[in-house]
């Protein structure tokens, strides 16, 4: 009697044991499963919705600080005068621009360097965002009318910004912008980016 009683208190706790093992077993899984699908959400939503992006220079003073992160929306139906966008077409410094718009296929772009204003279509651009005055010209002739399917653009920063006055960055073909900049991530709590127009 004593030997069948041994026999089943071993088997009791033989199958806790491989009980507690299983379940030890199904939550690390459970958590791989889940952390697996999370990092697969994540890279659907960088390759789709929205990309990060690190600004690197200070063409954009004031508006962005060399340093600053930014969400970069990868859907974009249209770029408007005005955005600010990411910018990947090939050029001079073999790396990605931030610039602003300033104007579109279609649009006559006039800068007068002695006033230091910028005229779109015989407007001139009313432009709180700028740093100082335009008064570096580059290297086109003015009035300059930008084709279809192309945009200008300049940093905020305008005497210290390589930008579509210059040939070596040039008008920018639109296929060549990544996505416009939506918010600011870094540094913490200043999300909003000054994007008057």
């Amino acid at each position: 009697m004593r030997k069948t009683e041994d026999f089943s208190i071993s088997f009791e706790v033989s199958e806790y044991s491989r009980n507690d093992k299983n379940k030890s077993w199904r939550f690390v899984y459970d958590w791989l499963d889940s952390l697996i699908y999370a990092i697969l959400l994540i890279l659907l939503i960088f390759a789709f919705f929205f990309r990060v992006v690190g600004v690197n220079g200070d063409s954009m003073n004031p508006t962005l600080q060399s340093g600053d992160w930014l969400t970069v929306s990868a859907i974009t139906n249209e770029v408007k005068t005005g955005d600010i966008v990411v910018i990947t077409q090939p050029n001079s410094l073999n790396e990605p621009l931030i610039k602003r718009v300033i104007a579109k296929g279609g649009d006559t772009v006039n800068i007068d360097f002695i006033e230091g204003t910028v005229t779109v279509n015989g407007k001139i651009l009313y432009e709180p965002y700028i740093a100082e005055k335009t008064e570096i010209s580059g290297d086109y002739v003015y009035p300059l009318e930008i084709p279809e399917g192309y945009i200008f653009v300049m940093g905020d920063n305008r005497n210290d910004s390589l930008d579509s006055r210059f040939r070596t960055i040039g008008l920018i073909d639109e296929r060549y912008v990544l996505g416009v900049a939506e918010t600011r991530i870094y540094p913490f709590g200043d999300w909003k980016i000054n994007n008057d127009k």
